[in-house]
């Protein structure tokens, strides 16, 4: 069963991304300390519907866009994690 795309309106345009977990956790592992933009604009092109893919390279020329962005779209795609240490 294939999930719905997520929709985020930037700006006016709506925009759909479709993340994957292959998608995301390619994100984890290229992330890092020193490199955060580049991997994560690069997983945004991955993930956004092919119709929005100019919207978006137009949401990502505003300063911080790409972070808000991914955080919007991860926060939809991973949902809740209820977590308890047990001892």
């Amino acid at each position: 069963m294939t999930k719905p795309a997520i929709k985020i309106a930037v700006n006016g345009n709506e925009l759909r991304f479709e993340p994957t977990l292959e998608a995301f956790n390619k994100l984890t592992n290229e992330t890092t300390p020193f490199d955060k933009v580049a991997p994560t604009t690069n997983y945004l092109r991955r993930v956004v519907h092919k119709d929005d893919k100019k919207a978006l390279d137009d949401a990502l020329k505003i300063p911080g866009a790409v972070m808000q962005l991914a955080g919007a779209v991860n926060s939809e795609f991973q949902g809740e994690l209820d977590i308890e240490v047990k001892n």
